[in-house]
């Protein structure tokens, strides 16, 4: 799954969605009118097309999906993370300051 294109990842969600559509027994039609999107988004959205993130909310919370959303915005790290150890020698710019690289000659 990591290594899949964005457009085999939209399609994975499309079928996602419509087999949740589905097992809520309801039409494209009424899960537009539901989620209050249009149906062209929701065929869109099952289509793996491009949609806009509100539709794939809306559409989620329709089909009681939310938990699906979750995964996409994990919970925040705790900064520990990201803290340098005792001792760690400083980080070195990549390059100099205004990004110009000084000639030498």
């Amino acid at each position: 799954m990591i290594y899949q294109t964005t457009a085999e990842m939209l399609m994975s969600i499309g079928e996602g969605l419509r087999a949740a559509r589905l097992a809520e027994n309801l039409s494209q039609t009424t899960a537009a009118a539901r989620s209050g999107i249009s149906l062209k988004a929701v065929r869109n959205l099952e289509g793996g097309k491009n949609a806009s993130t509100a539709s794939l909310v809306a559409l989620c919370k329709t089909l009681r999906r939310v938990d699906w959303i979750a995964n996409f915005a994990p919970p925040e790290l705790p900064d520990a993370l990201f803290d340098r150890p005792p001792g760690a020698p400083p980080r070195r710019r990549a390059s100099p300051a205004g990004g110009r690289r000084r000639r030498r000659g």
